[in-house]
């Protein structure tokens, strides 16, 4: 089965009242049209994972992000293909997020974070991201 190699941004923001929320995405195409994800992209020969990362977000969403801790990678088998995905935490530079590829966007907290569909892959890292949620230094 042929693996493909991609990128997440687990991009997070803090609000003024200082709840936190991560950004999501919903796919507007392909089989998985509907279904919610963190947005990235395939890594390409000769990129590193942030490079690629920062390219895929200015491709996807018009907007320059900083690239902070690594927090892990999903091995997840599609019918298709092994998707090996390495997620980091992400925060907005530059730019208004603006949904090039996507049908929908939202920024979800802890509380909201399992009320989308989430594609089967990103799903596995939701534990992980409400731990950062939850956590003072985000």
């Amino acid at each position: 089965m042929k693996t493909i190699p991609v990128v997440a941004a687990i991009i997070f923001r803090t609000s003024p009242q200082g709840t936190r929320s991560v950004f999501a995405t919903q796919r507007g195409y392909g089989d998985w049209k509907g279904w919610w994800e963190f947005p990235g992209g395939k890594i390409e020969e000769g990129e590193s994972p942030e490079i690629a990362l920062v390219r895929e977000i200015k491709e996807e969403l018009a907007t320059e992000i900083s690239v902070g801790e690594y927090i892990d990678t999903i091995e997840y088998d599609y019918p298709a293909f092994h998707l090996s995905m390495k997620c980091f935490a992400c925060w907005v530079l530059s730019g208004k997020l603006e949904l090039l590829e996507h049908e929908n966007s939202a920024w979800l907290t802890k509380e909201t974070l399992w009320s989308v569909n989430w594609l089967p892959a990103d799903e596995l890292i939701l534990d992980k991201i409400a731990m950062f949620l939850r956590s003072k230094n985000s």
